[in-house]
């Protein structure tokens, strides 16, 4: 059994057993980030999905008002007028075919986004042993395969975040830091909410999103009640 320190002990006995709204839960799980750095705020999403089927997983995108307080590390890969406008909008690696080579050579990328123009997929889609496992293949879904990298590395750079379930069914995503107001992360918790329930597959039956919980970094888990 995994065993947890005094600090998150005492933090757990201020969460009641039953969902609570989401601004209560907001608030309490702010009052319980008591870490000596400023902590992510999480929100889980346990979906009604069969992950064997194809068409049920869920792979979208959402821009959240707020950003998600971390500073977001982008590559690009592209060639000619895309790569200077990819480093205009903040693009932190850019190269094309010889990105690609060094990737492929040092076997690792450590950025958070991998954008990339469809005319790069060729050479990007050979990475996909390296950046696969990580979560980082480009994809038109997710707007990281554009012609327009710019906006898309704006974008990125602005808070918008990818939505995207586990083999288990769930969703695990950042929605602020701890240090944001209750309304800011309300609001993002607001945008999520609504971009899961619009992004629920047609081929699901019964309940689809069976429960939310947030959490901080250190934090207990709360369960929340999305109705409230």
């Amino acid at each position: 059994m995994k065993k947890y320190g005094k600090r998150y002990n005492q933090a757990k006995q201020n969460i009641a057993d039953s969902e609570m709204s989401k601004e209560e839960s907001l608030n309490l799980c702010k009052e319980t980030a008591t870490a000596k750095f400023d902590e992510s705020v999480d929100a889980v999403f346990s979906l009604g999905i069969d992950t064997e089927d194809a068409e049920q997983n869920i792979r979208t995108t959402v821009s959240l008002p707020n950003g998600t307080g971390k500073e977001v590390k982008i590559a690009v890969f592209a060639g000619g007028e895309e790569l200077s406008e990819a480093e205009s909008a903040g693009a932190d690696i850019v190269g094309g075919k010889d990105l690609a080579t060094k990737v492929a050579s040092e076997e690792k990328l450590d950025v958070d986004v991998v954008i990339s123009t469809p005319e790069m997929m060729a050479e990007v889609g050979q990475l996909g042993k390296i950046l696969g496992p990580q979560g980082l293949m480009p994809n038109p879904k997710t707007g990281t395969v554009t012609p327009n990298v710019g906006k898309a590395v704006e974008d990125f750079k602005k808070g918008k975040v990818e939505i995207k379930n586990d083999k288990l069914g769930n969703v695990h995503l950042a929605i602020g830091k701890a240090s944001f107001e209750t309304s800011q992360l309300l609001e993002n918790l607001n945008e999520v909410i609504a971009e899961v329930e619009k992004s629920r597959p047609a081929s699901t039956k019964g309940d689809y999103i069976k429960s939310v919980h947030i959490s901080s970094t250190m934090g207990p888990s709360i369960a929340v009640n999305i109705n409230l």
